[in-house]
């Protein structure tokens, strides 16, 4: 009997692999934290006699919070400013009788000695008068320590101490915590060996990217939805985590409505940098081979089927990035795959023409 005759090469179609520019984005997870914490505490000893906000409010800046018993101080300034009205009383004497001193001396009718010990008097009246007006200001400070007030603006939480307590300076009791929660702090971690993959395709030129201070970054919450305003990625950290190998990152929201709170997980996406000439292939055109390596089928120069290995390196949306083993102008078979075989003949499938507007 005659061989039988070679079946036909199967038609398939194929997508023109093209490069294009493509921003690069990261998402990655974190915490909030307060851009500011101030521990309001007991700068003096005494007891607590009231309390002047409302737990949970915001408060200004110089607000006051707390009164404490400003009797012992009051008295204390009152004594300092007895003191220096007494210093200042005899450096008065102190100096007249100096001056007169001076006159005498100069017509010898007192010895230097004399002279001597009445300049000292008076400068020892000098700085016992200069002592006392320092003790005068430390009086004054000490009674406006009575008045406990609030170091920055911001949230303020649950008061540690009630009216009637004892604080002391010595342990300086906490008597309440401020958090500013406008802007706010998100702080990120990301893979070390990515940090470097960025910085070097930075410097060979393969990605393009903006300046640090101009990275925007955008929160999304629990569910996917992202906040309306739109924050910027302050710092990376200079330091990897010896215990997981990442790179602390911050960044820096706004959060006028005070929508997140300290301490809540959210994520955060920015632009690492743009590539210039990306090439994307669909997901659904990528395989695996044994070794897990991702395989594309190629038409061949000599219209046979060609098993290519490539390298990708992330996803965006439904395609793969990739890496290498892919160049301009390669043809990716997108039909008949599961027919195919490497080295298998195939020939292009006519393109239909799309109907008219007529038809």
């Amino acid at each position: 009997a005659p061989p039988a005759a070679a079946p036909p090469p199967l038609a398939v179609e194929v997508l023109t692999v093209k490069s294009q520019a493509v921003e690069l984005t990261r998402e990655l997870p974190g915490r909030t934290a307060a851009s500011q914490v101030a521990q309001v505490r007991a700068r003096i000893n005494g007891i607590v006699q009231e309390r002047r906000f409302t737990e949970g409010a915001y408060v200004n800046a110089g607000q006051v919070l707390f009164a404490i018993d400003p009797a012992p101080y009051q008295a204390d300034l009152d004594s300092a400013r007895a003191n220096l009205a007494r210093a200042d009383a005899n450096l008065d004497s102190a100096k007249v009788q100096a001056e007169r001193m001076t006159t005498l001396v100069e017509t010898h009718a007192i010895s230097q000695q004399v002279y001597d010990d009445a300049v000292a008097r008076h400068l020892a009246a000098d700085a016992e008068a200069a002592a006392a007006r320092a003790a005068v200001r430390l009086a004054e400070i000490n009674l406006g320590y009575t008045q406990v007030t609030a170091p920055i603006s911001g949230r303020i939480g649950r008061a540690e101490v009630t009216v009637g307590a004892y604080v002391q300076q010595a342990t300086a009791t906490l008597l309440a915590t401020i958090q500013q929660l406008d802007p706010l702090y998100v702080d990120l971690s990301q893979s070390a060996d990515e940090v470097l993959r960025i910085k070097e395709g930075l410097a060979s030129g393969r990605l393009h990217g903006a300046d640090q201070a101009q990275i925007a970054l955008t929160v999304l919450r629990n569910d996917g939805s992202p906040l309306a305003q739109t924050g910027s990625l302050q710092f990376s950290d200079v330091t990897v985590d010896p215990g997981t190998g990442m790179v602390p990152l911050r960044g820096l929201v706004p959060n006028p409505d005070t929508s997140l709170l300290p301490g809540m997980f959210v994520r955060a996406r920015f632009i690492e940098g743009t590539d210039p000439n990306a090439i994307l292939v669909p997901q659904s055109l990528v395989g695996r081979n044994p070794q897990g390596d991702g395989t594309v089928m190629l038409f061949g120069a000599d219209n046979t089927v060609e098993l290519r290995i490539i390298e990708t390196s992330r996803t965006i949306g439904n395609q793969w990035l990739v890496r290498s083993g892919l160049q301009p102008g390669d043809r990716i078979i997108t039909t008949q795959r599961q027919k195919l075989a490497p080295g298998a003949p195939v020939q292009l499938a006519p393109v239909t023409a799309a109907p008219s507007a007529s038809q």
